[in-house]
Formats: C-alpha cells, structure tokens, sequence
C-alpha cells in the first residue's frame, strides 16, 4: 500500500486531519511519527514526507530552506505556581514581570518537562506555547496569558524532493479543501482548528435558512410567515373537528352544516 508519512512536534495533534485523509484516503496509509522540537530536521531528511512543526525551522546543511505553509498562531502563556502573584492576574504584561526570575529558553523550552519542574520549585517562570502546558498537565501550576507576545507560529513543512501528489492533497485537508475543490478555494490561514469549526457551523446556519446562534433569516422568516398564513385559510375555530363539513349545526340554524374548504396545505 502507498504511504505518506506526517511527523508532528510536541503540543500539535493532526488527529483532526488524519480523521479527513483516512475517510478519503483509504487507500493511503498515513503513518504518524512523533518527533522532538529539535528533530524537524532531521525528521524531513529522513523518514518523514511532512512535519508539523513551529517556525522557524533550521536550515538544511545545504543551506536550502525547506517549504512551510504556516498555519495558526499559539497563544504564548507565562506558566507560575498556583500561589504565586501571577496566578491572580487575569493576563501577564512586561511590567508584572520585572523582578521576576524568568527562565531561559527563548519561545519555546527546548525540555518543557524539564523547564516546568524548575517553575513548580518557585526557580521562576518559564514562558511558552500555551498547548505544551496543557500537554504537560501540572496540577500545581496556572498558566496566564502573556499580553503583547507575538506567539508561535505554527506550520507543514517539507522539501522539494518529498512535494508529490500526495503532499499536495494533504496540505489540501489541512487548509479545509473537499475532495472536489480546487487550490484556488484556500483560504490563506485558515487552517486554524477553531476556526474552521466556526466556519462550519456558518455555512450549516446558511443552508438551514438560519443566521448564526440559531435566527432566522429574513428571508426564511418571510417564508415561514407566508406558510402560517396560507394553512389558515377555511379552518374553523372551537375545534374538535376537522374542516371537513362533519361538524355538529350550531344551535338556531337550520339545514345540514355546510362543507368547509380544506386548508391549502
């Protein structure tokens, strides 16, 4: 069977992609290779047709940058003990950090456990990419957005000798393109999880004659009203019986009770 072979660094799942290419793809097998912050590189050189990886990413010894579509900024969050002051801080600004001791290791910690083992014995904070705290799940830790950072950018990368058919339909799921869509339809960073969902949700709400949060529409609310209007025409009022003409002859009149007109349906 033809494989594709999709490498993904730490704090970034593919699972939503993965779930699209296996329905349909099946004839594809799409193997999935964990890999180091650190070991991009060597996982493009190497086993790897693609990588989900952050920028930037290092340069090939050939000194060839390899192709990268980015696709999502991640939220850069200051990671604190519980009983720290930070922790009472709805976001983090420069000014709450000074007289902080704040550990090295740039936008991304190159040993996050490592990094957030020093934070829970109040060494300092580290910041990082709010999905690799969450990764890590340490109870005794908070974790605060940090305001002005500019965050980590998220991206597929791969090389000129591994680009394909293959590659090209991939990178297709993952900017949110059908099977029958052409590369014209991208929606230049669009590939945001959260915000394909919204899109989504959207575009059911069109197609329902519903505007987002479940109104609607002007003109399906014209639509709707004509209808109600239309099967009340020739029903008759006090009820149990249809409008068949089978009903009882009101008291004082006389002669067999007239055949009501079926509502236009």
């Amino acid at each position: 069977m033809t494989a594709l072979s999709i490498a993904f660094v730490p704090g970034v799942s593919p699972a939503k992609w993965v779930r699209v290419w296996r329905q349909r793809r099946p004839d594809v097998d799409l193997v999935l290779m964990p890999v180091t912050a650190d070991g991009v590189l060597d996982a493009i050189e190497g086993d790897a047709d693609m990588v989900f990886a952050r920028m930037p990413v290092p340069e090939r010894a050939d000194g060839d940058q390899p192709h990268a579509i980015p696709l999502w900024t991640e939220t850069a969050v200051v990671a604190a003990p519980k009983d720290s002051p930070l922790a009472d801080l709805d976001e983090v600004t420069e000014a709450d950090l000074a007289g902080v001791t704040i550990l090295d290791g740039g936008p991304v910690p190159p040993d996050v456990a490592a990094a957030l083992d020093l934070v829970e014995a109040n060494v300092g904070v580290v910041v990082l990419p709010q999905s690799l705290f969450r990764a890590e799940s340490r109870k005794s830790l908070v974790s605060r957005p940090l305001a002005d950072s500019p965050g980590t950018r998220v991206a597929l990368v791969w090389r000129d000798e591994d680009a394909s058919e293959l590659t090209e339909e991939f990178i297709g799921v993952v900017r949110g393109r059908t099977a029958n869509s052409s590369r014209q339809q991208d929606q230049p960073g669009g590939s945001d999880p959260d915000e394909q969902d919204g899109a989504r949700q959207k575009a059911a709400g069109k197609a329902s004659g519903k505007a987002p949060g479940g109104k609607a529409t002007a003109a399906n609310a014209k639509t709707v009203a004509k209808r109600s209007a239309t099967k009340g025409t020739g029903a008759k009022s006090g009820g149990g019986k249809n409008s068949t003409g089978r009903g009882r002859t009101p008291r004082g009149m006389s002669g067999k009770p007239k055949r009501g007109s079926k509502g236009n349906r």
